[in-house]
């Protein structure tokens, strides 16, 4: 792995001998140093793609500190910008401040002041040129596809979508909560020539069995206590269209069979009707793990799940394509400022960490998230609830019921993105009445709102 480049710095001064004793205090201290004897010289080589420190001398002959600093601002408001002066000067670098530099120096100064300084600009410029970054990626990434992402698992899964996605075959999504299988169901619907039909989407973890039979079948008038009229089944509904079924191994054993029959022949028979009905049919069936592994597949039908499993698209979780982080995260703040109509935030150290290190089980819904909290103002104090607390000036830590405390809130949220924010089943995952989960999202300050979202 190549080490980064040290962070350059502009030093311009007409004194060669000042010139030269300063780059050597910046080398020292792992900085690049780029000497300049002018202002012009500076101008020429200096725009708004510097990605590091000016320093400049305030008395020069032509084009003056001053001068050149305004140039400068006027170039890239936010390029940091510190002055030197000479002890009548200190008035004019007052003046330049106001109206923007970063610092002054006034001579003589210690090395350790010019590398302190040095060291707090060149971190506010990095992240100055990270966010640049990161909104340019945002606006460049309106591609075509909007299963975003360089990783060669995104580019491959992107070439078999355009390979299959006009072939009357079935396909089989396998991909972690929040990996984007409900979008690959919509892509393979608007990419092939089923796009003029319907495409239908039904969560089959979603829906208790009986229901689930009537909402897949239809039924007849009558046919059950409560059928008062005709009712066509999604599968008909979906006809010459695409039907998406999401969890699909959440499907009870006597629908299994249904539609098994369904898949073979291409024709439904509503409940409490005997004449079967042609329908044209591509399902799309979208599961959480691999099928195809008994150890997964549980009570799932093994002929089921051959007969869908004509083509298998595997969606990659975040953790192993973490290289699409900065891209999907810059793509989605950009969204949400737009969407609650706020200037994209500058992002702080503690945010770019957590984009770097996290692990992010939610997968891309969870990057959503976290946009939509940057955006709001909200990821920060998030952040800082979750940190673990500094030692004291003591040496001591954090309580027991405060590390407790922070460990309990971590579980909610966990259980809140893997179920998409659903009480009753974060409810079963976690063991608790509903009322002291209500109260532990007030004393934590949880919103359950945020967790909520389609499959992205």
């Amino acid at each position: 792995m190549t080490s980064p480049s040290p962070p350059p710095v502009a030093f311009v001064d007409d004194d060669a001998v000042l010139r030269e004793a300063n780059a050597q205090t910046l080398r020292l201290a792992g900085f690049e140093p780029f000497l300049f004897e002018s202002a012009v010289a500076a101008l020429k080589a200096i725009d708004e793609r510097f990605p590091g420190v000016v320093i400049t001398d305030l008395r020069m002959p032509r084009i003056d500190g001053m001068e050149l600093f305004r140039t400068l601002r006027a170039r890239d408001p936010d390029l940091p910008v510190i002055m030197i002066t000479g002890h009548g000067d200190i008035a004019t670098a007052v003046e330049a401040m106001r109206e923007g530099a970063y610092d002054f120096l006034p001579k003589p100064f210690a090395s350790d002041r010019l590398i302190q300084s040095v060291r707090r600009a060149t971190e506010k410029r990095a992240l100055v040129m990270e966010n640049r970054r990161l909104r340019q990626a945002a606006e460049e990434a309106h591609a075509p596809s909007p299963l975003l992402g360089d990783a060669p698992a995104m580019e491959r899964l992107r070439e078999t979508l355009r390979a299959v996605a006009d072939a009357d075959v079935d396909v089989m999504i396998v991909g972690e909560t929040g990996t984007g299988k409900e979008l690959v169901a919509d892509q393979l619907h608007h990419l092939g020539r089923r796009r003029s039909g319907r495409l239908v989407a039904l969560n089959c973890g979603a829906l208790p069995e009986t229901v689930l039979e009537s909402e897949l079948f239809g039924h007849e008038s009558g046919a059950f206590t409560g059928a008062l009229k005709k009712r066509v089944g999604l599968i008909e509904h979906s006809s010459g269209g695409t039907l998406f079924l999401d969890e699909i191994e959440s499907m009870p054993l006597s629908a299994q069979a249904r539609l098994l029959r369904v898949l073979e022949q291409r024709e439904i028979t509503p409940l409490g009707s005997n004449t079967a009905r042609q329908v044209d049919l591509r399902v799309v069936a979208a599961a959480k793990s691999d099928l195809g592994s008994p150890a997964h597949r549980g009570s799932f039908r093994e002929d089921l799940f051959h007969r869908l499993n004509v083509v298998t698209l595997r969606l990659p979780p975040l953790r192993e394509r973490r290289e699409d982080v900065p891209l999907l995260f810059a793509v989605y703040l950009d969204r949400a400022c737009r969407r609650f109509q706020r200037e994209a935030p500058m992002l702080t150290p503690a945010m770019r960490q957590h984009l770097a290190s996290h692990d992010w089980p939610g997968n891309v819904r969870e990057i959503v998230h976290f946009a939509e909290r940057v955006a709001l103002g909200l990821a920060e104090i998030d952040l800082a609830a979750s940190r673990p607390a500094m030692p004291s000036p003591a040496g001591e830590t954090a309580s027991l019921p405060e590390r407790l405390d922070r460990y309990e809130a971590e579980l909610i949220r966990e259980a809140l993105a893997k179920h998409k924010g659903d009480v009753r089943t974060t409810l079963e995952t976690l063991g608790i009445p509903r009322k002291t989960f209500y109260d532990k999202l007030q004393k934590y300050g949880i919103n359950r709102a945020s967790f909520e979202a389609g499959d992205t």
